[in-house]
């Protein structure tokens, strides 16, 4: 008889983090950089970015130890003005690269209003909204965009992947309201997603995925068998075209046939590009005022007339913001083969397990 599956387990943010932390220590980064990683994938998991927080530890350390990440690396900036700059990431961890980017956005937009900060030879970051959200503590808007780390979709009407779902994240602050975080993919399905539904065992929705004879992927196990469809037809293909043009080749990094598929090669350097722009609300008037306006706008629309069926009018980031009080007080849970992963993880690892909260 095959074992039964490990039950579910609910754990503290602060639990994560630990246990985070001590994975990469055991993969030689050192404690800072492993500390900051940490911090940044539980965050993923608070604000419900589950496909993009310590559902990725596993693939993250099989790189490291394949020699496909660099554990001591040196994040450069190889050039700058007064409001830009083009970051080396070293080939480090992209959270890394992306945090110091980031930081370096804020910095030259505080004294100029506004900055944009390229990556290349970066890594995968975790969910765009982490990055973009940054800002706002400074009274800033923030815009993320990244290229995607495999290439899962196909150009309108080809069938060659040359694409990936290359993201694109805006976070505008507010006054009383949960800050407006648009977070998406240019895709109908980041592929995070895709492979949650494999991990869980789960069907996808018709629409997510076509093969190369346009008839629907429904089975994530058969995901390789086609391609995810773009949001709007050809209209989410040429935003992930121009997305990938300004956050990759702008930048000297992947675009096209040159994006390493880092679920598939453990070994290659996928020099990753990202950028980050960092916006000063008082650029443009008041911040307070336009904090009010924001907080108006989004009452508005919470509370327009809704179709019939309809129980209530979301805006972007309302549910990550929820999730996030929820788990901070109630914990983070994790789905049974995510237990299960993990905690063969940590036996290879030889740290310790997840304990639940």
């Amino acid at each position: 008889m095959p074992d039964s599956p490990a039950p579910g387990r609910t754990v503290t943010a602060t639990a994560l983090n630990d246990f985070i932390r001590a994975a990469f220590e055991a993969c030689r980064l050192p404690t800072a950089d492993a500390q900051r990683i940490a911090g940044l994938m539980v965050e993923a998991d608070l604000i419900g970015a589950d496909n993009h927080g310590v559902f990725r530890l596993a693939q993250y350390v099989r790189r490291i130890k394949a020699g496909g990440v660099a554990v001591h690396a040196d994040i450069a900036v190889i050039k700058e003005t007064d409001s830009t700059a083009l970051v080396d990431g070293g080939n480090a961890m992209g959270h890394l690269v992306m945090h110091r980017a980031t930081e370096l956005a804020i910095e030259k937009a505080a004294q100029r209003g506004v900055a944009w900060v390229g990556t290349r030879n970066s890594n995968h970051a975790g969910p765009a909204a982490l990055y973009a959200a940054m800002p706002l503590k400074h009274d800033m808007i923030g815009l993320y965009i990244a290229v995607g780390n495999a290439n899962h979709m196909a150009p309108w009407g080809g069938i060659d992947m040359l694409l990936s779902t290359n993201p694109i994240a805006i976070a505008v602050p507010t006054h009383e309201e949960p800050p407006v975080v648009l977070d998406m993919a240019t895709s109908v399905a980041a592929y995070g997603k895709v492979k949650g539904a494999a991990q869980r065992g789960e069907m996808m929705p018709e629409g997510w995925m076509m093969d190369r004879q346009g008839r629907p992927i429904t089975d994530p196990k058969r995901a390789d068998e086609g391609f995810v469809l773009p949001i709007g037809s050809y209209k989410g293909y040429g935003l992930a075209l121009l997305f990938g043009l300004l956050a990759g080749t702008l930048n000297g990094a992947a675009m096209g046939k040159d994006v390493v598929d880092f679920n598939a090669d453990d070994k290659s350097a996928t020099n990753t590009g990202q950028l980050i722009v960092a916006l000063r609300v008082d650029a443009f008037g008041p911040v307070e005022a336009f904090k009010r306006s924001v907080d108006r706008v989004v009452r508005e629309i919470r509370n327009s007339a809704r179709l019939p069926g309809v129980e209530t009018i979301r805006l972007p980031g309302e549910q990550s913001y929820a999730k996030r009080q929820a788990r901070r007080a109630g914990g983070i849970p994790l789905h049974p083969n995510l237990v299960t992963q993990l905690d063969k993880l940590a036996d290879q690892l030889k740290i310790e397990t997840l304990p639940a909260a």
